[in-house]
């Protein structure tokens, strides 16, 4: 039990540092220009969810959009209400991670891998360096994602994975609550999405259960926000907490349509992984279209509940 646990342990390590590489192969490709796009393109609420999407989407990462977005609202260059499109463009975004990490490409990891480490270490130019972090972070997520899927049954003998897994089935809830602790740990709801997708691919997880962890992954998100406002400005404060209301009000009303997002997502693939990923978009892009045109009353709520507490 303790090995498998120390396995477990390395491929999620594997996994979050594939992430960091990616991200900061992104980061180097694109230079400063994430954060100009950011200034310059949310002057409207659709403009700053366009613009939150494609900058999460380069930086595979909402939970660093998130921590970008704090900061300049806390130094003034970005209002709270310009931080709400992009939020809502940041969750669907982070949908493209998870969509990468349902690709099988099998031993071609191996070339990436080497071809990426080959860039890495003897790159003379910025492109040829950032090409390389990105080859071998999707090198890393792909092996990580891999040791999930074999590490899954032989964790799942154990009588307390065993239980586990029974309580995830049986109760939506109970798997919330494992993805909002679990990501908030480990702070990459990609890494808690990939773990229940090696799960679900042997079987050990039923859809449903696996559809209950995404939900709570994406309140668990939420913490990075959070911490990255301690101190900060008053707006600052209230876009973390923004971040946070519309995550867990998605998720309380998704809640009830578990099982219809598992029907639907069954017919858009046979593979359970793909159907997890495919079910992540939908949560995500269905819950950030439907706000987009409230930004206003999202501002006033917001400002409602939190605005005195500071």
């Amino acid at each position: 039990m303790v090995q498998l646990l120390i396995w477990f342990s390395v491929y999620t390590g594997i996994f979050l540092l594939g992430m960091f590489m990616m991200k900061a192969g992104f980061y180097t490709l694109s230079g400063h220009r994430l954060k100009r796009w950011l200034l310059r393109f949310t002057d409207t609420p659709w403009q700053g969810f366009l613009t939150g999407t494609v900058t999460t989407a380069l930086m595979q990462s909402s939970s660093a959009v998130m921590v970008i977005t704090v900061g300049l609202v806390s130094t003034g260059y970005l209002t709270f209400r310009q931080s709400i499109g992009i939020i809502l463009g940041s969750n669907i975004g982070s949908t493209i991670t998870t969509e990468i990490m349902t690709l099988h490409v099998g031993d071609n990891a191996i070339p990436l891998l080497f071809v990426g480490a080959i860039l890495v270490f003897f790159g003379r130019y910025r492109l040829a360096y950032s090409i390389g972090m990105i080859m071998v972070g999707l090198a890393s997520l792909f092996f990580a994602m891999n040791g999930f899927s074999q590490l899954a049954k032989p964790l799942a003998a154990y009588p307390i994975i065993d239980e586990w897994l029974k309580k995830t089935n049986n109760s939506p809830l109970a798997g919330i609550m494992i993805g909002i602790i679990f990501t908030a740990i480990i702070h990459s709801s990609a890494a808690m999405i990939g773990i229940a997708m090696g799960f679900l691919n042997e079987h050990l997880l039923t859809l449903p259960a696996g559809i209950a962890i995404l939900l709570g992954a994406n309140i668990g998100t939420c913490i990075t926000g959070l911490l990255a406002s301690i101190g900060s400005a008053y707006e600052a404060k209230l876009t973390a907490y923004t971040h946070l209301w519309f995550n867990v009000i998605g998720v309380i009303i998704f809640y009830f349509f578990i099982d219809p997002l598992a029907f639907v997502a069954g017919k858009l693939s046979n593979s359970p992984d793909v159907q997890l990923a495919h079910v992540s978009v939908l949560f995500n892009v269905i819950c950030s279209l439907a706000a987009l045109p409230f930004v206003r009353w999202i501002e006033a709520a917001i400002l409602f509940f939190h605005g005195r507490r500071f």
